[in-house]
């Protein structure tokens, strides 16, 4: 059977194909529209019943309630305290809603759906007979893809702008996320083999990753670990509205962006390339002698060269110099700051004059 590893240049990794021999020449092409990337790093959910899109709006952050057939969004399922537990890409086909997640996350996020049903009519189901085919913009890929697939469902990845309801830390213009016009298409196994078949040209898993970086949109499998908030990698602004109904860790959402600031921040880093490495996900960062972050993503980009996603603690300055520990070498790297560490405290809360007291006359 014809298989996208049976590509020239095929190198595959855990996750899938990381490269076909020439992963910048594939940004270039994912970037021109030109090229498909398998994503078999991600695993979908479906979740069918006339009550699914108020029961999802009721039990995850983003407004879904009104969400129109084959418009892409994004949602997160929050603890009671705000922090991040799932995350899944989101387009509905008047129908059935897809949930399209990294595939570390699919066996999870489906259990706690199945245990939040309750006598809500609504059936949550694993797709595994399904594929997902991503490529950026509307290009050829994505004529390609509807060639063999007339019928594809095909999420818009929102986070090209700021959704209704949300709302954006990074104090730039324009977003690197502007032109992150990224697409994937929910396709049957047969359509995936034709692709593998085809000639339309392919890219990797490395490619795709670092035009994700390089446009700091944070993933689940990368951005996220058992302390996350929403706010310290910007996800308000494309997965979580913030005048929506309640739903569980509403109360930290709003508190933090209201009055506070979240504890981290979501860097980019621009990395020294001098030794040649790329740090992997974990790597220390460090301002002078004190470990201030870590590494979450990197890559090579083929403009901006070694690139990376980091999470630091927000008392870090924004003009401090940092470097990474990687496999013994220092590595420097400048930031570019996506969450000020002035994020959140948008309410304006007068202040109360404060009474002077005196010492009662005696």
């Amino acid at each position: 059977m014809t298989d996208f590893t049976s590509r020239p240049g095929a190198v595959s990794g855990d996750a899938g194909i990381l490269h076909y021999g020439n992963p910048l020449g594939e940004q270039r092409r994912l970037v021109d529209g030109d090229a498909i990337v398998d994503r078999t790093d991600r695993g979908v959910l479906s979740v069918t019943g006339p009550d699914r899109l108020t029961w999802l709006d009721s039990i995850a952050s983003q407004a879904l309630a009104a969400l129109e057939p084959g418009r892409g969004t994004e949602l997160l399922i929050l603890d009671p305290n705000g922090r991040v537990e799932h995350a899944a890409s989101v387009v509905d086909d008047g129908e059935t809603t897809w949930l399209i997640v990294d595939e570390g996350d699919a066996p999870g996020l489906g259990a706690w759906l199945r245990r939040m049903v309750f006598r809500s009519r609504v059936e949550v189901r694993d797709e595994p007979d399904v594929a997902i085919i991503a490529f950026l913009g509307d290009g050829p890929a994505r004529r390609a893809v509807e060639d063999v697939a007339p019928a594809a469902l095909v999420w818009a990845d929102p986070w090209a702008a700021v959704t209704p309801g949300g709302w954006q830390y990074a104090a730039v213009d324009p977003h690197p996320g502007a032109g992150f016009a990224w697409r994937e298409a929910i396709v049957a196994q047969p359509a995936r083999d034709a692709l593998a078949a085809g000639k339309t040209p392919v890219a990797g898993l490395l490619a795709a990753e670092a035009l994700r970086i390089a446009a700091w949109r944070p993933r689940w499998a990368n951005e996220v670990d058992e302390r996350s908030l929403p706010h310290e990698v910007d996800w308000l602004r494309s997965a979580v509205h913030l005048s929506k109904g309640c739903y569980r860790g509403q109360e930290t959402v709003a508190k933090v962006h209201n009055l506070g600031h979240p504890p981290r921040r979501l860097v980019l880093l621009h990395l020294d390339g001098s030794d040649s490495v790329l740090p992997d996900p974990g790597a220390p960062v460090l301002s002078g002698d004190d470990t201030v972050g870590a590494i979450t993503s990197s890559a090579l980009h083929y403009e901006e060269g070694p690139i990376a996603l980091a999470i630091i603690t927000r008392r870090v300055p924004d003009d401090a110099p940092l470097a990474v520990r990687a496999d013994e070498v220092l590595i420097a790297a400048g930031q570019e700051v996506i969450v000020p560490a002035d994020a959140g405290a948008t309410a304006s809360v007068p202040r109360l004059p404060r009474l002077n007291r005196r010492a009662p006359a005696r």
